[in-house]
This record gives C-alpha cells, sequence and structure tokens, in this order.
C-alpha cells in the first residue's frame, strides 16, 4: 500500500454524495484527517481477525470482500466499486473483521481513521442515519444472497451472479459485455461454486447462446432467460 497527497485526487465529497451533509467545519476537518491509499492487483486492504481502525471510501478500482472457508476456498462476499465504502460494519459491532478485502485491480482509496468517523456521526445525525441504512440494506443484501446460494441450483446460482455483476458494474460501450473481467475462480467463488461446475456452467450457457465469453470478458445476449434461470433456481 502507497499513500499519496491528497491533492492528486478528487475532493472526498466530489467521490460521494453522503459527505456534502456535513456542515462546512465538519467536511474541512475530515479532508485534514483523510489518508489516501493506493493498491495493487491483489494487494490485501485488510484480513480477517484484523481489528478496524479505519473505514475505507473506493475513489477508483473495485474492491472484492471474501471470507476463506472450509480447506481454504474462499467466498466471495460482496464486490465493492467506486463511491462506496466498506470496513464500517465491524467498526460500528467493536469486533475484529469476519472477512477480508482484496484489491481486485488496481485501486484508490480514501482511509477514514474511527475516531473521525465517530465524532461526526455524534456531531451529524444525517451522517448517522446513513450508516444505519447502509447497514440496513447490507443486511439484506446478505440475507437474500444466503438464501440464493445455498438453495438454488448451480444454474440458478451462475446466473444470478452474471446478473449481480451486469447490474452493479453496468456494461462496456457496446451495451452487452460485463464491464468487470473476472477470473474462472472469481466468478465460482462469488457463485458458491468449484471452479470446474463454473466453467461447465458457463459453457452450457454459451451452447445455449445466453451469453458469449472472451477470456475473461463475458456478453449478455439474453438476459430475459437468465434472469428466469436465476429466479427458477
Amino acid at each position: 500500500m502507497v499513500k499519496t497527497p491528497k491533492a492528486e485526487y478528487q475532493s472526498i465529497d466530489e467521490v460521494s454524495d453522503v459527505w456534502k451533509i456535513l456542515t462546512k467545519d465538519q467536511l474541512k476537518y475530515l479532508k485534514e484527517n483523510i489518508i489516501v491509499q493506493n493498491y495493487k492487483k491483489n494487494q490485501i486492504i485488510y484480513c480477517e481477525g484484523d481489528t478496524p481502525t479505519l473505514v475505507y471510501c473506493v475513489v477508483k478500482g473495485k474492491v472484492k470482500i471474501y471470507k476463506t472457508g472450509v480447506g481454504g476456498r474462499s467466498q466471495i462476499v460482496r464486490m465493492v466499486k467506486p463511491f462506496e465504502m466498506l470496513g464500517y460494519r465491524a467498526m460500528f459491532a467493536e469486533e475484529d473483521f469476519v472477512t477480508a478485502a482484496c484489491a481486485f485491480e488496481a485501486t484508490t482509496i480514501y482511509a477514514i481513521p474511527k475516531a473521525v468517523i465517530r465524532r461526526l456521526i455524534s456531531e451529524n445525525k444525517d451522517l448517522a442515519w446513513y450508516f444505519i441504512q447502509a447497514l440496513a440494506v447490507d443486511l439484506g443484501i446478505a440475507d437474500k444472497r444466503a438464501v440464493s446460494l445455498t438453495q438454488k441450483h448451480i444454474r440458478g446460482r451462475l446466473a444470478e451472479s452474471l446478473l449481480f455483476l451486469k447490474d452493479s458494474y453496468g456494461v462496456e460501450s457496446d451495451g452487452e459485455t460485463i464491464s468487470i473481467f473476472l477470473s474462472r475462480e472469481d466468478l465460482a467463488n462469488l457463485s458458491n461454486m468449484t471452479t470446474s461446475n463454473a466453467i461447465r456452467t458457463l459453457s452450457t450457457f454459451v451452447a445455449e447462446n445466453l451469453i458469449s465469453l472472451d477470456g475473461r470478458k463475458i456478453k449478455i445476449i439474453d438476459e430475459e432467460q437468465l434472469r428466469k434461470i436465476s429466479k427458477i433456481g
């Protein structure tokens, strides 16, 4: 991880609208205390068991949050894109991280010390309400994903993951290619399946003309049918 002067990047209130609810003095205090961190692809941001001391706001790049399961196999819990935050749940719970976070690609983060976040929340009820809503949304998504990844069949899980990636990251200029390029292993970890099952199911989707593949690029051809498969499970 490399620290970089803040002047090279956008102001934090331009990165995420949430900070615009701060008063002028509160925003000044925040800007004076943020730490700019640059991570290379696959570089660890925090590990399972670490004690949280920072809240992270992604400025550029993507981050995967994952948990190591039985036999050392990873399960991707969430993918974080620019302007989203991570690391706050464990901090508010006052417990160590139960997941790990890793830069999926070259990533720039604004790290905000725990004491700064706590002071701002104590002074600004709108910011406190923002984090309450964020935690509630995260809980809802986690509950839905838990059911999907344990009860749906392989086809349904993979279809859901492809649609999740499309809805989260959008598509390239062609209007069909998902704007994030995952390895087969990462896609399998996101879908709670083995890499070999992910490869076989992708090949089946190609044969059914639902998607096309070009290396790590995935183009969705028949979104309606993928959504049907996802719902059926």
